[in-house]
């Protein structure tokens, strides 16, 4: 079972994230992420599970953001569905929200400067749980 809000004065939420850890054989660590609740009307990828993001409504012009988009609350219950008692593995949760303006781009809009290409402008803050 997981459940996440977004803070009160923070973005909604895009979605949550179950990532598995887990040794082989030859003790060589792999990683595996699980898209297990999201906001809006959207369909993971049958073969790979890739869930595209929601979107932004980050505006450029003035570093503002909206939260039409996303969802305030998400949860849900979920069973790995390649849980194998004999292989040694953890779990955590991850928690993404809605892209907001990252700092950069609220100087750039603040001291009137044209931001370089490679300069991130966005930001999609994520928490994350202590593993299990």
């Amino acid at each position: 079972m997981f459940s996440a809000s977004k803070d009160p004065l923070g973005a909604n939420l895009d979605r949550i994230q179950i990532v598995k850890g887990w040794l082989d054989k030859r003790r060589q660590l792999h990683e595996k992420v699980y898209n297990v609740a999201w906001a809006a009307v959207r369909v993971p990828d049958e073969k790979t599970g890739f869930l595209r993001p929601i979107g932004s409504t980050v505006s450029e012009e003035d570093a503002t953001y909206d939260n039409s988009i996303g969802d305030y609350h998400l949860s849900g219950i979920w069973t790995d569905p390649d849980f194998d008692e004999g292989q040694r593995s953890f779990h955590y949760c991850r928690v993404i929200e809605i892209p907001r303006p990252r700092w950069t781009l609220k100087d750039a809009v603040f001291f009137d400067i044209k931001l370089p290409d490679e300069v991130p402008k966005v930001i999609q803050d994520r928490a994350y749980t202590s593993p299990i």
